[in-house]
C-alpha cells in the first residue's frame, strides 16, 4: 500500500521530530529524510509530500492525517490513494492479459549518446516467456541485467529501433523542436514501422508511455505523412504493459552498446547523465579533439554546455 499526500510547514516540523530515531542513512533524491517505523517506509519530500509504503502505511498515514486536522483544521481523504492503485492494478491484469504494441524510448536525459526509441510487439503468448526474464522498466534494472536479457528479447520479440545521433538531434533543436516533439516523431516512426511491416502482427492495443498530451503528441506529428493514432497513452507504461518494458529494455541495450562504441572512438570514458563529471569529461573532449568534435556527440542545448565553455574560459 502507497499512501502520498502534502504536509503543512508546521505539521513537516513535527514529523521530522517524530522520526528523528528511525531515520534511514540514505536519503532518497529531493527527499528530506526517510524513515522505517515497523513495517512502513515514510518519506518526507522538500515538495512537502508525504509517502507512506508498507501493509500498515494507512495507520501511519492517519497520524498525521489527525495532526492536520488538529492543528490546522485540514481535511485529507486518504481513500483516493487507495482507487487510484485499485485503477492501477486493474490496468496492469488488462494490458498484460492482451497482445500489445508498445514503444519507448533513453537518452533523452543523457548529454552524450544518442536517443533510442524502440517499438515491440508481445503477443499475450509470451507474456510467461517475458516474466521469466524479469523484464520491467529498464530504469529499474542494471546495466547488467540489460545486457543480459536485451538479446534474447530482441531473437524472441518483433521490434523496430530508430537511433538519433546527436548531430541530427541539434539540427532538430535549430529548427526550434523541443524534446517532446523529438520523441514524439520519433515514437510515430517506429510504431509506423512496425505496424506496417509485411508481417501483420494481431495487436489489440498500441500502448505509449504519456510524455505529453494526447492532442500535443498529434499536434506534434502533424506534419508527418505516415502517422499512427489509434495510441493508447497511459502513465507509468512501462510498468503496466508487456511491450513498452520490452521496448524500455531493448532501447537501453542499443544505448549502451552506442555509448560504448563512442568511449572507444575517443579513447575516453563516456558517463551517462548529465552531471558534473559529464562537465568533466566534455573538457577533455574539447581539449583532445576540438570544439567540433563536443557538437556532434553531445545535445548542445543541455546546460552542460554553457559549464563546459564558462570553465575552459576560466582556465584560460
Amino acid at each position: 500500500m502507497t499512501i502520498v499526500f502534502k504536509v503543512s510547514p508546521n505539521v513537516q516540523k513535527k514529523m521530522i521530530e517524530y522520526y528523528q530515531d528511525a531515520k534511514r542513512e540514505k536519503t532518497p533524491p529531493y527527499a528530506i529524510f526517510q524513515a522505517m517505523e515497523a513495517d512502513t517506509i515514510i518519506t518526507l519530500y522538500e515538495s512537502g509530500k508525504a509517502m507512506f509504503q508498507g501493509v500498515s502505511a494507512d495507520i501511519d498515514a492517519n497520524i498525521w492525517v489527525d495532526m492536520e486536522k488538529k492543528l490546522n483544521n485540514r481535511l485529507i481523504d486518504i481513500s483516493e490513494n487507495q482507487k487510484k492503485q485499485d485503477k492501477y492494478k486493474d490496468e496492469l491484469k488488462y494490458y498484460y492479459s492482451i497482445s500489445t504494441i508498445g514503444s519507448d524510448e533513453v537518452g533523452t536525459g543523457d548529454y552524450f549518446g544518442p536517443i533510442v526509441v524502440t517499438a515491440s510487439y508481445v503477443d499475450k503468448s509470451k507474456i510467461d516467456f517475458i516474466n521469466e526474464l524479469g523484464v520491467k522498466d529498464s530504469k529499474k534494472l542494471t546495466d547488467e541485467k540489460i545486457l543480459k536479457i536485451a538479446p534474447l528479447l530482441m531473437k524472441e520479440i518483433p521490434y523496430v529501433t530508430f537511433t538519433l545521433n546527436n548531430a541530427d538531434y541539434n539540427k532538430y533543436q535549430n529548427l526550434g523542436y523541443n524534446m517532446n516533439k523529438i520523441k514524439a516523431i520519433l515514437h510515430n516512426k517506429v510504431l509506423y514501422s512496425l505496424t506496417h511491416k509485411e508481417e501483420k502482427y494481431p495487436y489489440q492495443k498500441i500502448v505509449v508511455d504519456q510524455f505529453v498530451y494526447p492532442r500535443k503528441y498529434f499536434e506534434h506529428i502533424l506534419e508527418a505523412t505516415q502517422k499512427v493514432t489509434d495510441i493508447t497513452f497511459t502513465t507509468k507504461a512501462e510498468s503496466k504493459c508487456a511491450s513498452v518494458a520490452v521496448s524500455s529494455i531493448i532501447s537501453r541495450y542499443i544505448f549502451l552498446m552506442k555509448m560504448s562504441e563512442l568511449s572507444k572512438e575517443l579513447g575516453i570514458t563516456i558517463p551517462k547523465g548529465a552531471n558534473d563529471i559529464v562537465d568533466e569529461v566534455g573538457i577533455s573532449i574539447i581539449k583532445k579533439y576540438g570544439l567540433n568534435k563536443l557538437e556532434e556527440v553531445a545535445k548542445l542545448n543541455f546546460k552542460n554546455t554553457q559549464k563546459i565553455k564558462e570553465a575552459l574560459r576560466s582556465k584560460n
